[in-house]
């Protein structure tokens, strides 16, 4: 039987209803908002990610030895050899979802991410869309998410220790699918898993380095490839631990 997802909170509300997290002081907000508003017109992000990544504060999420660069636009470890993305990452993968998906009802739009990492970015998705799912394989990592995320409010957040690789299968289709690790090949799963026009991001390692790959569901069993940015992601791994 799969493992049942955790909620982080109870019902569903409407992302825009959610109320700002405040930081570790004036500080922290200053510097949050100047890389926010400096990301935006570097990539011209939506205007409700840039509200979102304005409002959740990124030092949260990070050890506090890192605290201080939490606000500069780099990678940093998070134990377990893995990393939280830089902002410019995350605010890019989520803007490309947010465009696709234009138009649509977002609180009934329903998203997955492969990778929770610390859950900086599920809180971004969580404040944004209807209905969010994350799955983390290592299970202090899982814990560490829950407790950085405890207090944020994220009720349409569900959180779910499990392999990635095999997706989600009793919650989908989904709308779009965030993988926040590199792969050789995308996960036959993952594709199967995703709603007619719905869109999936995740890195695909090769010989050359890695890539950011888009993939579009067309329906009758075809699918839109797009190559994008070069990226740098740890690695898309087998089974939990």
């Amino acid at each position: 039987m799969a493992p049942k997802p955790e909620l982080v909170g109870r019902s569903i509300p409407q992302a825009a209803q959610l109320p700002a997290v405040s930081g570790l002081g004036l500080d922290s907000d200053t510097a949050r908002f100047r890389l926010i508003d400096t990301l935006a017109q570097l990539h011209h992000l939506d205007t409700s990610l840039v509200d979102v990544m304005r409002a959740v504060p990124r030092h949260r999420f990070v050890e506090p030895a890192f605290a201080s660069r939490a606000y500069e636009d780099v990678a940093l470890p998070i134990g377990h050899q893995q990393t939280i993305s830089k902002p410019s990452t995350v605010a890019r993968m989520i803007d490309r979802v947010l465009k696709h998906l234009s138009g649509k009802d977002r609180k009934r739009l329903k998203i997955l991410e492969i990778g929770t990492g610390c859950g900086y970015q599920a809180a971004v998705l969580s404040r944004l869309f209807g209905e969010v799912y994350s799955i983390e394989r290592i299970k202090d990592l899982h814990l560490l998410a829950k407790r950085n995320l405890r207090g944020m409010q994220c009720f349409n957040l569900r959180m779910l220790f499990a392999d990635g690789l095999i997706g989600l299968a009793q919650a989908a289709p989904f709308d779009a699918i965030i993988a926040a690790a590199a792969g050789e090949a995308i996960p036959e799963a993952w594709m199967h898993q995703l709603s007619l026009e719905g869109i999936l991001l995740t890195p695909i390692s090769s010989p050359g380095g890695q890539v950011l790959e888009q993939v579009i569901k067309l329906g009758h069993g075809k699918f839109q490839h797009m190559q994008l940015d070069a990226v740098r992601f740890v690695p898309l791994l087998q089974g939990t631990r």
